[in-house]
């Protein structure tokens, strides 16, 4: 019986589906081996990174799908390839620095040398040396290469897939994401910072996190105190019809104060000022009055858009308990030096250390703490009914994170 057939046997997902995720989850070896096989190498599309990153000729950037080690290039004739990062020799890694501009890839190890798109150029000694050694006669180099993902890009952004029979990436969003997508990032776009962290929990915890609209104002007390974002502004949720992406938008100017804020949360009553109030300066940058939105595309991107603060996150997981989380921050071509400064100003909003989202940085350490030694128990997701849809009324609900598991279930067919 094949390893994923015994995982099937002995878990059982619970009976009242989706609004119970079992601990065992974020804590199983096994589960997080089939999740490398079924999702990062299955039928998703994975966001690799952005043309901006390898705008030129020759350009590469490393990444991961998974756990996967992965290289995204730009050929000469300015098309895009991925591959795995992996020479066709022994398996050593071939590209070692995180970008760079080279005229071919070269394995150090044994100097396998690759052009731009994977393909096998040249091997050192493959005649021998002074009429001995050397490979077999019958080596091709066309049968040794680097393996390919199938690459498209959307909106600035590279995805990458080892199902080549997926459909398009657009098809794969649907059309509100696709066009949501579009509303941010449909337009030349231009990197003003980077960073990552290491976050000690399993990556399924932090996917969570990002589709708990509800969360936000309870554990990050800025965003309420300061007004930026709070339930009882006009806002709702919006998912795919696959249900494992999704929306959370907010509109700072539409908010009736809610009772229930006052009552129960000490920090909507703190009477504070900022000492650099530019921090929440502002302007209007798009016609739909949304001021803050957060969109998921399974299974590790989010596209978050603060004020004017424009950031794509995406993390990668590194072991069962361990997960990388990097944040680009952006802004557009066309942007003013003002308008620029001001979206430097507003990134301090989020990030390892930003004002509004430090404590994520702890708080899924805290659930992996928690659940690891209580594999049988699950968590409890009913806030705002049961079902799984769209609500776009509200944010006090969990209807995001359930979508997750509904995707989550139906890829890994628990």
């Amino acid at each position: 019986m094949s390893a994923a057939m015994e995982l099937n046997d002995r878990f059982q997902w619970p009976a009242d589906g989706v609004v119970r995720a079992p601990y065992r989850l974020f804590s199983d070896p096994d589960i997080y081996q089939l999740e490398q096989e079924r999702i990062f190498r299955g039928a998703v599309w994975n966001f690799l990174c952005l043309e901006v990153e390898i705008a030129n000729p020759g350009d590469y950037r490393t990444t991961t799908v998974g756990e996967t080690p992965v290289v995204v290039t730009r050929d000469r004739d300015g098309a895009i390839h991925a591959m795995v990062n992996r020479c066709a020799h022994k398996g050593a890694l071939v590209c070692l620095k995180k970008k760079d501009n080279v005229a071919s890839l070269n394995c150090v190890y044994h100097a396998w040398n690759y052009s731009l798109d994977g393909r096998l150029k040249g091997v050192a000694f493959r005649n021998g040396l002074r009429g001995h050694g050397g490979m077999p006669a019958d080596f091709d180099v066309a049968k040794h290469r680097l393996q390919p993902l199938k690459v498209e890009t959307f909106c600035g952004m590279v995805f990458g897939t080892f199902d080549p029979s997926l459909g398009p990436v657009e098809g794969y969003l649907g059309p509100e994401m696709a066009q949501f997508i579009k509303r941010n990032l449909g337009r030349p776009l231009k990197i003003l910072g980077t960073h990552s962290q290491i976050i000690r929990n399993n990556w399924k915890l932090y996917a969570e996190n990002l589709r708990d609209s509800y969360h936000a104002t309870l554990l990050h007390t800025f965003y309420t105190t300061f007004k930026v974002n709070r339930l009882d502004m006009d806002g709702g949720i919006i998912l795919s019809d696959e249900k494992w992406h999704h929306i959370s938008f907010a509109r700072r100017a539409n908010m009736q104060e809610a009772e229930e804020y006052n009552s129960s949360l000490h920090s909507a009553n703190y009477d504070s000022a900022l000492d650099g109030p530019g921090l929440l300066q502002s302007w209007n940058e798009f016609d739909d009055g949304i001021t803050h939105s957060i969109q998921t595309i399974f299974p590790n991107l989010c596209v978050q858009f603060t004020l004017n603060s424009l950031a794509i996150r995406f993390f990668a997981p590194r072991g069962v308990d361990e997960t990388e989380l990097f944040w680009i921050y952006l802004g557009y071509e066309r942007d003013t030096e003002e308008q620029s400064q001001m979206r430097v100003m507003q990134s301090n909003l989020t990030g390892a250390a930003g004002l509004v989202s430090l404590e994520d940085g702890c708080i899924n350490e805290f659930v992996q703490r928690g659940t690891r030694t209580s594999p049988e128990a699950m968590s409890f997701m009913e806030m705002g009914g049961r079902e799984v849809r769209s609500e776009k009324n509200s944010r006090a609900t969990e209807t995001a994170v359930r979508g997750f598991w509904h995707g989550y279930r139906q890829i890994m067919s628990f």
